[in-house]
């Protein structure tokens, strides 16, 4: 027991040295920060606490524990004195802070040794983008380029094989590329297939797999780059043993992302009994799949600009060839009043109307929407307007004359595009008329007596769908006021800037309340009535519209 006060001096000698202890070191950090471990600031402030408790409560145990836990804090200082590079490794550095321009010569130091170590990824990151830039007049220059990262990636890595799959959004597969090397399948090779390295290489060059069939799929689905170095382990690799060859390595497979989205991934493998990849062969994998995304970009993004400019230089040409197939007027027909127009949407070119006195006693009127757009469409338009042309001066009856142009578009095995298409053939003698539709074109008719409009045509195959389609014919006689309209589906579904569409009801509508004036006057009403409705919204369809009516 401390009973006698000259027990007291150590204590005051030591709690005014600790005081001490903790200003100077407060004053330190101050000045530097990060230069004094902070077990070291506890160091003081745990003695004093000790001598307070102990000259309260006076007990040589708790002295002792204080000690103890002083010198436990104080063993780091003179751990990082006797190592000092592994505190500074970590931002400590124990006795003398360096200054500010030895930080800098060691930051310099630190780039200039990660420059070095990464020097030929940074070469063949440059490399991509020269290559993408060379590949761009190339007619199959993407697949230069994938075969020009596929072998880079190969060296990098120094793996024995390599390939490059790519995801097709349309079908939900991914397909090789780019291949070259040994690339043990890690995926279960078709029954039929020989296990000879020759024909298993050709299959997997041409090879093309379901996103969830195997683990190329599973790693573009999942977005996650993959290190396999225990395959055996993997239920998502599949051994296709006993050949030697076929046994698999290890792998590494990441996935090609362009603006967050999974285009493909590259595939890179080594044979079994070979080193496995390491964790600094998987980052440089990764990073030479970024410089690779990147000249893919380039070269996707200029594959879009001259998709784009030659799609509106054909839009031009297959423009201005509509308009030649277009009569520029009307026929003066006895005892009918025509109007008609056409609003072109840009680079569709699906609508072509014709007016056609075939006989003295027939007049024939046709109005067809082609599916699908620019040339294409054109040319099936072109088909259509010769073979109707050619067939209308016959005495066939209107579906007659739809069957035989059916037979003759459906013939042309390359040609995959079809079209909807309404005939009417008009009898000047009886005042009769006789029609009928392949496809979905609408025909209305106005009965001028009751004042009622109705849709008189019906749905069928169009034409260019099934060659031994049959079409029907009907008729029905006219008489003064009655009003014909054929049209395609551009006019009734125009829409406006709210996404409405101008609809039948308000075709119907407009024809009616103006049935008393001429066909011209009332399609250049139906007209401006549209062009009101939608604006100055862009259109994605022809607009086309004939009227015929008895006067």
């Amino acid at each position: 027991m401390f009973s006698e006060s000259i027990t007291l001096i150590p204590l005051v000698i030591t709690f005014i040295a600790s005081f001490y202890l903790f200003l100077l070191i407060l004053s330190v950090n101050n000045k530097k920060s990060d230069t004094v471990p902070k077990s070291m600031m506890a160091v003081p402030i745990v003695l004093v606490v000790g001598i307070i408790i102990t000259v309260i409560k006076p007990d040589i145990s708790i002295l002792a524990i204080v000690t103890a836990i002083a010198s436990i804090l104080v063993i780091p200082f003179f751990r990082n004195l006797k190592n000092p590079s592994t505190d500074k490794d970590q931002g400590i550095d124990v006795l003398n802070a360096p200054d500010v321009p030895d930080r800098e010569e060691q930051e310099k130091k630190a780039e200039q040794a990660f420059f070095e170590s990464n020097m030929s990824l940074l070469t063949a990151g440059k490399n991509f983008v020269l290559r993408a830039g060379e590949s761009f007049p190339e007619e199959n220059g993407l697949t230069q380029l994938l075969d020009f990262i596929n072998t880079n990636l190969i060296h990098e890595t120094k793996a024995d094989g390599g390939a490059i799959l790519l995801i097709d959004d349309f079908e939900d597969v991914i397909s090789v590329k780019a291949y070259s090397g040994d690339f043990p399948p890690p995926y279960k090779l078709p029954e039929d297939l020989p296990h000879k390295v020759v024909r298993v290489e050709t299959s997997f060059r041409f090879a093309q797999f379901a996103l969830n069939e195997n683990i190329f799929g599973a790693v573009a689905t999942a977005g996650k780059p993959e290190l396999i170095t225990e395959p055996a382990a993997d239920p998502r690799i599949y051994q296709n043993e006993p050949e030697e060859f076929l046994k698999c390595g290890s792998y590494i497979i990441v996935p090609m992302t362009l603006q967050d989205n999974v285009i493909g991934v590259v595939a890179l493998a080594r044979r079994y009994g070979s080193q496995v990849f390491t964790e600094k062969e998987f980052r440089s994998a990764q990073i030479l799949t970024d410089y690779a995304c990147a000249s893919i970009k380039n070269v996707f993004s200029f594959q879009e600009i001259k998709e784009h400019s030659e799609m509106t230089r054909e839009a031009e040409i297959s423009g201005k060839l509509q308009q030649t197939l277009i009569p520029k007027q009307l026929p003066q027909i006895p005892g009918l009043s025509l109007g008609a127009f056409t609003n072109t949407s840009e680079g569709v070119c699906g609508d072509y109307y014709d007016v056609l006195p075939s006989r003295k006693d027939r007049v024939s009127f046709l109005i067809s929407d082609v599916a699908g757009k620019g040339m294409n469409s054109l040319m099936i338009m072109i088909m259509i307007r010769a073979i109707l042309r050619l067939i209308v001066n016959t005495t066939q009856s209107a579906a007659t004359i739809l069957s035989w142009a059916n037979r003759g578009i459906s013939v042309e095995n390359n040609i995959d595009h079809f079209a909807s298409l309404a005939l009417i053939n008009y009898d000047t003698t009886t005042n009769k008329i006789q029609f009928a539709t392949a496809g979905s074109t609408p025909i209305l008719y106005y009965n001028a007596q009751t004042e009622d409009i109705s849709k008189i045509s019906t749905s069928v195959d169009p034409i260019g769908v099934e060659k031994m389609t049959e079409y029907t014919d009907n008729e029905m006689e006219v008489h003064s006021g009655d009003i014909i309209a054929m049209y395609t589906d551009g006019i009734v579904e125009a829409v406006n800037s709210t996404g409405n569409q101008y609809s039948a009801d308000k075709l119907i509508d407009t024809i009616k309340s103006n049935s008393k004036l001429s066909s011209k006057e009332i399609a250049s009403l139906v007209k401006a009535d549209i062009k009101n409705f939608t604006g100055s919204t862009r259109q994605h369809d022809d607009q086309t519209l004939l009227i015929i009516k008895v006067i």
